[in-house]
């Protein structure tokens, strides 16, 4: 077996920040429960409202405000079902635990052949509601990497008396999130996508709404999520949260510049290689892309050969290469989109990541066109 020697899947989970290991470490060293009255339980209490005050700032919310998760999934599910309206509205390109977790007469918000969400469309959809509305819209495509008008999209949700919901987990830690300028209501944070551990995630709740509990316990998380809190994993999700606040600006110019480096090799290498997105706005780290007549399966399985990880589309189902639904909500044919192939750089990328990218995709592109003309 191969050992990896170039990770570039970090839409699907970035590797641990060793900081963020030694803070978990830590820890897991003071054992109280953090709903105990003891000073055991005290200690506990106190890390996971520091940790909770760290995570707010990185979205420039207010701790209270602050719902800790399972991860970005529990999260998504809890504000699509907890959110007091009798009618959500989703973008055509949300991740499955958006889509997954609204009634199957949900209105879809279609995307334009950008991959930019129709605020148009929305507006009209909004028109024909007379019941209590939910819109949700993530921030940044986990596919394509492209950013979404939250904020215009929230205007126009806040103009029909509906609330907006925004899917923030890719965009966390790779570029500057400020919950009051995106107008969001509700906004899902995950720690596993910028450095955190995997397992842990946040709700973000703007004071004033309510939000009904989806697991019933001991009332933690003042009442909006039953369960002991797993002390570790937030502790973990906030000295990943420091960081990237810490760091982005450095980081998000040095990942941008290896994307452009890459996409500027791969065009050059295979001149007919189709992007997507590539002339909106995007994450710094993301670059969707397809050879046409080369399955996508057939890209990633010879990448990982050659000890590259890289992705198809999404990487939350349970293992399957399917077609994008992303793309195809953009209009892309489904030949073409089933040869899409997802890149994504993170905090730990370096040049060298992007030339072992490179040879390899040369001598696969090489060898599977030689094997299309044959």
């Amino acid at each position: 077996m191969t050992a990896q020697t170039a990770y570039l899947d970090y839409n699907a989970t970035a590797p641990l920040r060793p900081e963020v290991v030694r803070a978990m470490t830590d820890a897991l060293q003071c054992h109280g429960n953090a709903s105990s009255i003891h000073s055991l339980g005290r200690q506990a209490r106190s890390r996971i409202e520091a940790a909770r005050s760290v995570i707010a700032s990185l979205v420039g919310a207010k701790a209270n405000e602050v719902t800790f998760t399972s991860g970005g999934t529990e999260a998504n599910n809890l504000a699509l079902r907890g959110a007091p309206a009798t009618q959500v509205l989703v973008s055509a390109i949300e991740h499955d635990s958006v889509v997954r977790a609204t009634p199957p007469d949900s209105a879809v918000i279609p995307v334009l052949a950008s991959g930019v969400i129709d605020l148009a469309a929305l507006d009209a959809l909004l028109a024909d509601m007379d019941a209590p509305a939910l819109v949700s819209v993530m921030l940044a495509n986990n596919e394509t990497g492209v950013v979404q008008p939250v904020a215009r999209a929230a205007d126009i949700a806040r103009a029909h008396g509906a609330l907006l919901h925004c899917d923030a987990v890719q965009a966390a830690g790779k570029m500057a999130i400020d919950r009051d300028a995106l107008g969001a209501d509700l906004l899902t944070l995950s720690a596993h996508k910028f450095g955190g551990p995997q397992g842990v995630g946040a709700l973000i709740v703007r004071g004033g709404v309510e939000i009904s509990p989806q697991i019933y316990g001991g009332g933690q998380e003042r009442g909006r999520r039953g369960g002991t809190e797993n002390g570790a994993a937030i502790i973990g999700f906030a000295a990943a949260s420091g960081l990237a606040a810490d760091t982005l600006p450095g980081v998000a110019a040095k990942m941008s510049a290896l994307r452009d480096r890459l996409e500027d090799g791969v065009q050059t290498i295979t001149p007919d290689a189709v992007f997507f997105g590539r002339d909106q706005q995007r994450l710094p780290n993301t670059s969707c892309f397809a050879l046409p007549g080369v399955e996508a399966a057939t890209q990633v399985m010879n990448l990982d050969l050659a000890g590259i990880a890289v992705s198809a589309g999404a990487a939350c189902s349970s293992g399957k290469v399917a077609r994008s639904a992303v793309l195809s909500a953009m209009g892309v044919d489904d030949s073409l989109a089933g040869a899409a192939i997802r890149i994504s750089l993170g905090w730990a990328t370096k040049a060298a990541d992007i030339d072992t990218f490179l040879a390899a995709w040369e001598m696969i592109s090489g060898r599977v066109t030689l094997r299309l003309v044959s």
